[in-house]
C-alpha cells in the first residue's frame, strides 16, 4: 500500500468514526508528503472535517483546490446540512450550477434533503425536474429523497404518486413514505403501508418501528403498538440500548394513558435521551399528574447536562394547558439561564403559555423583544389576541407580520377567523376568507369552513351558515354540524337544531355531546318531551360527558374542582360565601337562577342546589374565602376544561358588579373577562 493510499484510509476512518484530533493530524502529514493540491485526499479531508462538524476547514480546503470534481462539491454540500446549514447546502448547488461540473445522484439527493428541511418545495420541484431530464430520477437514492422532500414541504400527495411510480423500492423507500404519512397526521395509511411492505418481503427496520409506533400512539392503538413491542421482545431486539424505538415505546404507551407500562420500558432504557423524558413528561401531564410531572422534570435536569428546547417546550405546554401561572414564569427565569432558552421554539412556547394564563402584557413584552420571529410566533399571539377577545389587535398584528415579510399559513389564517368571531367581525371575516379561498398557495380547510360558520351563526344567518356547509367541497365533519348546533342553541332555532341534531346522530350515533347539545336546545325552548326523549338515549346507550372540571391557582398551589365536589376540606365556607353572594346578588341585581339550564325533574330548591355546586363557582367561591369579599379590586382567575354554562356566566356577571372584581375566566372556547357586570364575550360564546 502506497503512502497516499495509506493517508486516504486514515482519513476515512478519523471521518466514520468522527476523530478530529486524529484527521487534523492526518491532514498535517498530508501537507508534508506533497498531498496539499491531491483531487482525492482533498476531497477525502473535506468529507472528514464535514462529518467531524468543522465545516470551516472543509471550505477552507475547498477554497485552496485549484481543481474541483463533483465529489469535492457534494462532500461540502453534505457538510453544510449535516451542520444544519441547508442554505448554505443549496447554495453551493447553484454555484455548482456555474462551475460546469454536473452533478450526480448524491448531489440530487442532498439538495432534495435540503429542500426539504427548509421546506422549499419549488426549489425541491426544480432540482426533482432537473433529476427527470439527467435520467436520475428512479435511482432509489434520488427516489426516496425526493419522497423525504415533498413529505417534509407537506407535499404528501406528490410524495405518494413518486412512490407509487418508483420501479423499484428499497427500505429507505417504505421507511420514507410510513413517516411522510405519519407526520401528515394520517396514521392509519402509516399502518397500511407498514403491513404491505412486509406482505412484499421488506423486513422493517428501527426506523420502520419508530414510525409505525409514533402511528399507533396517534390512533390511541394500543393492540397494535403492543403487538409490535411484543413482536421486538420476541426478536430479542435490544431496546433497552436503542433511544429512539424505546422512546418511541414510552411515548406509545403515554399517549394511551398506559402509565405503568409507559414508566417501566423508561426505567430499563440505559442512557436516557431528552426524548424519551420529554415523552414521559408528556404523558404524566396528559393524565393531570402535575406532581408526578414536575418531579420527572426535575430528574431530567439533574441527569442531563442540556436541558434542550424540544423539553423546555412541552413543559411549558404542561403549563399552558393548565394555566398554571406561578410555574410558568419559573421556569421562564429557567429558561433565560440555559442556552437552549434562546431557540425560537422555546420563546414561543413561553408566549403561549403566558396567553394561557390570561397574562396578555406579559406575553407582549415578551413578543416585542424577541429578536427573530417566525410565522409562529405571530400566529401564537393573534390566536391568544383572539382568545381574549381582542379581534381588532388581531387583524392589526396580522397586517404588520405581512409588512414585515413573513408570509401567513392556514393556520395564521385560522387564527385570524376565529379572532374575528370571537369579536363579532362579520365584514372583516368575510374579506380575510375570501383573501384565503383566492391564495394559490394555500387551501382553506374544514376548521376555517368552521370559522365562517360560526361568525354566521354569531349574526343570526343560521340558513345561509347550513348552505355554505352543504355547498363547500369539502366533506362535512362532525365539528362544523356542531358549531352550527351551538349557534341554533344560542339563538333558540329548534328546527334547524333538530335538523342538524339528525345529521350528528347518523355521522356519529355514541358521541354523548350530540345528544347533550340537542337536549339542551329542547330544553331552553320548553320542549320537555323531546328533552326527555334525548336524555333516555344516552341513558340506554350508557353514553357519558366528560366531566366538568375546574380549577384555581392560590398561593402557588392549584385548587381542583368538580361539578358536585365536596371533598375539599374548606367545602363549608365555599358553600357559605356563594349563598351569601347568591343573596346579595338577589337583593342588589336582577340576578335569579337561571334555572332552565338545571334539570326540569326535580324541584326548584334542589335546582338552585345543582347548580351552586358547579365546578366554577367551587373555584370562585374558594377564591373568595381566601381574599374575602369585601376587598374590592383584584382579578380572580378560573379556569374550566369545558364550555362556561349559562347560568354562571350570568352568575360571574352579577358578581363582577356587586363586588367590583374583574374575574377572569378560561373555558374550552375563549377567555372571558367579567366586569362592572359585563362580559368581553358580549354573551356569545
Amino acid at each position: 500500500m502506497s503512502e497516499r493510499q495509506r493517508l486516504a484510509k486514515l482519513l476515512r476512518s478519523c471521518a466514520r468514526n468522527l476523530l478530529l484530533d486524529h484527521g487534523l493530524q492526518v491532514h498535517a502529514a498530508v501537507l508534508n508528503m506533497g498531498f496539499g493540491f491531491d483531487l482525492i485526499m482533498n476531497n477525502d479531508l473535506i468529507d472528514m472535517y464535514g462529518k467531524c462538524s468543522r465545516v470551516d476547514l472543509a471550505r477552507a480546503v475547498f477554497d485552496r483546490m485549484p481543481e474541483r470534481n463533483v465529489v469535492s462539491w457534494t462532500s461540502l454540500m453534505c457538510g453544510y446540512l449535516l451542520e444544519g446549514n441547508a442554505k448554505g447546502s443549496l447554495s453551493l448547488l447553484c454555484e455548482m450550477g456555474h462551475s460546469g461540473v454536473k452533478p450526480n445522484e448524491f448531489t440530487f439527493s442532498t439538495g432534495l434533503k435540503a429542500c426539504g428541511v427548509l421546506g422549499l418545495v419549488e426549489n425541491g420541484m426544480q432540482i426533482h425536474g432537473m433529476c427527470v431530464r439527467s435520467g436520475f430520477v428512479w435511482i432509489p437514492v434520488v427516489g426516496n429523497a425526493t419522497i423525504d422532500m415533498y413529505s417534509r414541504c407537506e407535499k404528501i400527495g406528490m410524495a405518494e404518486q413518486m412512490f407509487n411510480n418508483m420501479p423499484f423500492r428499497n427500505l429507505v423507500s417504505w421507511n420514507a413514505m410510513i413517516t411522510g404519512h405519519t407526520n401528515d397526521g394520517n396514521a392509519r395509511k402509516s399502518l397500511v403501508l407498514f403491513q404491505r411492505m412486509q406482505e412484499q418481503g421488506e423486513a422493517p427496520d428501527e426506523f420502520t418501528f419508530t414510525s409505525t409506533l409514533k402511528a399507533c400512539g396517534a390512533l390511541g392503538a394500543l393492540h397494535g403498538g403492543t403487538q409490535i413491542h411484543a413482536s421486538l421482545i420476541t426478536k430479542g431486539f435490544p431496546i433497552s440500548t436503542r433511544n429512539i424505538i424505546a422512546g418511541a415505546i414510552v411515548d406509545l404507551y403515554a399517549k394511551c394513558g398506559y402509565l405503568f407500562e409507559a414508566q417501566k420500558v423508561f426505567d430499563r432504557i440505559e442512557q436516557k435521551n431528552v426524548i424519551s423524558w420529554s415523552a414521559l413528561i408528556q404523558g404524566f401531564a396528559q393524565e393531570g399528574k402535575l406532581l408526578e410531572t414536575m418531579d420527572l422534570f426535575r430528574r431530567l435536569r439533574e441527569s442531563i447536562s442540556k436541558v434542550d428546547g424540544f423539553a423546555l417546550s412541552i413543559m411549558m405546554g404542561v403549563f399552558a394547558d393548565l394555566a398554571l401561572a406561578e410555574q410558568g414564569k419559573q421556569m421562564h427565569c429557567y429558561t433565560l439561564k440555559v442556552s437552549s432558552g434562546l431557540d425560537i421554539s422555546v420563546a414561543n412556547a413561553i408566549i403561549d403559555m403566558y396567553l394561557k394564563c390570561g397574562l396578555i402584557e406579559e406575553a407582549e413584552k415578551l413578543f416585542s423583544e424577541m429578536r427573530v420571529r417566525n410565522v409562529v410566533s405571530w400566529t401564537v399571539m393573534i390566536t391568544g389576541y383572539g382568545k381574549h377577545g381582542l379581534g381588532e389587535k388581531a387583524i392589526h398584528l396580522f397586517n404588520r407580520m405581512q409588512l414585515e415579510g413573513i408570509e401567513p399559513d392556514e393556520v395564521t389564517y385560522l387564527a385570524l377567523l376565529s379572532a374575528c368571531s370571537h369579536s363579532g367581525l362579520i365584514r372583516e371575516s368575510r374579506e380575510y376568507f375570501s383573501r384565503l379561498c383566492n391564495n394559490h398557495q394555500l387551501k382553506p380547510n374544514i376548521e376555517h369552513y368552521a370559522c365562517m360558520v360560526d361568525i354566521l351563526g354569531r349574526a343570526g344567518q343560521l340558513k345561509e351558515a347550513k348552505n355554505l356547509i352543504e355547498n363547500m367541497k369539502l366533506k362535512p365533519n362532525e365539528g362544523i354540524w356542531q358549531t352550527l348546533l351551538s349557534a341554533c342553541r344560542i339563538h333558540g332555532n329548534v328546527e334547524i337544531g333538530r335538523e342538524v341534531g339528525e345529521i350528528l346522530f347518523r355521522m356519529d350515533a355514541n358521541n354523548p355531546v350530540n345528544y347533550v347539545m340537542m337536549s339542551n336546545i329542547y330544553a331552553e325552548a320548553g320542549y320537555w318531551k323531546e328533552c326527555e326523549r334525548v336524555r333516555k338515549l344516552v341513558k340506554t346507550k350508557g353514553l357519558k360527558k366528560e366531566a366538568g372540571q375546574s380549577w384555581v391557582e392560590i398561593d402557588k398551589e392549584v385548587h381542583f374542582f368538580y361539578g358536585g365536589d365536596d371533598t375539599h376540606p374548606l367545602t363549608e365556607k365555599i358553600h357559605e360565601v356563594l349563598k351569601e353572594m347568591e343573596r346579595r346578588m338577589k337583593e342588589e341585581t336582577d340576578y335569579a337562577y337561571g334555572l332552565r339550564f338545571a334539570l326540569h325533574d326535580v324541584e326548584e330548591e334542589s335546582k338552585e342546589e345543582n347548580l351552586r355546586v358547579h365546578s366554577e363557582k367551587l373555584a370562585i367561591g374558594l377564591a373568595l374565602v381566601f381574599n374575602g369579599v369585601e376587598k374590592e379590586g383584584g382579578v380572580i382567575r378560573v379556569f374550566k376544561n369545558l364550555r362556561v354554562c349559562g347560568d354562571c356566566h350570568e352568575f360571574i356577571k352579577g358578581l363582577s358588579k356587586i363586588l367590583k372584581k374583574v374575574f377572569l375566566v378560561r373555558d374550552a372556547n375563549r377567555f372571558h373577562k367579567f366586569e362592572d357586570g359585563l362580559c368581553s364575550c358580549k354573551d356569545y360564546w
